[in-house]
């Protein structure tokens, strides 16, 4: 059985997603791979070390089968994330940090 290929489950064991649901979609060399996670789906490069790979493989170009393995909606998978100029003006004016004051002096 191969344990690395394209479309493979696996579980994340360590990281800020660990314990959560992954699939491999693509082999980078014997020690990395890209994974989309249920936690971040977002493409991103993973080491194997850091992975529990199971029996089961999804075919990755079936976004609504990946969805449903993965748990999350099919239009989060693969979504980059918003840009400041992608952002709505509230958005925009939340995430922009407050000038600081200048203060005075006695000239």
């Amino acid at each position: 059985m191969v344990l690395l290929e394209e479309g493979r489950i696996c579980i994340k064991r360590f990281g800020r997603d660990a314990g959560s649901k992954a699939v491999v979609t693509k082999v980078i060399d014997p020690n990395f791979v890209m994974i989309i996670s249920s936690a971040r789906p977002r493409e991103r490069k993973s080491n194997i070390k850091h992975l529990e790979f199971i029996t089961e493989t999804v075919d990755i170009k079936d976004k609504a089968k990946l969805a449903k393995v993965l748990e999350i909606e099919e239009s989060k998978i693969g979504a980059a994330p918003k840009t400041p100029s992608q952002r709505t003006q509230p958005e925009a004016q939340a995430k922009a940090k407050p000038k600081p004051k200048q203060k005075k002096g006695n000239e």
